[in-house]
């Protein structure tokens, strides 16, 4: 019997959320007025940064298993911003601030700014019913 090779990893699913928020973000930037869209946008964006950073700390347990105390903390430091950016857009978008979501959004573009998406897009559109999704957890 072969390895068993996990495809899916932690990393990855990382990877796709960040490009997803991208390409939320940049629709975010197109929107002109407020609509059920543009609440689905901002909502996806706050439960994908939440999504990214629950994926942190399955990450550096490995590195920290091997000792790697200082890569870990590192990488928790590196990716701090999601948590505090997911929780001020999340309460944002419930009381429909939308400077304070404009401001949260050009904060988090300036951290992806190095992302790239490719111009075939596969992702799709994610954010559709993320609004719902947002009021229910809450």
């Amino acid at each position: 019997m072969g390895r068993i090779i996990n495809t899916e990893s932690i990393g990855k699913e990382r990877t796709q959320l960040i490009r997803a928020v991208v390409l939320a973000l940049r629709e975010l930037m197109h929107q002109t007025d407020t609509d059920d869209r543009t609440r689905d946008l901002a909502a996806f964006i706050a439960i994908a940064l939440d999504s990214i950073h629950q994926t942190i700390d399955v990450s550096v347990s490995a590195w920290e298993k091997r000792g790697y105390w200082i890569k870990a903390d590192r990488f928790r430091m590196d990716w701090a911003w999601t948590e505090r950016n997911s929780q001020e857009l999340r309460q944002a978008v419930l009381v429909d601030d939308w400077p304070r979501v404009a401001l949260t959004a050009g904060q988090i573009t300036e951290k992806l700014k190095d992302v790239k998406v490719p111009q075939r897009n596969r992702i799709g559109t994610p954010w559709d019913g993320a609004w719902e999704r947002l009021k229910q957890s809450n």
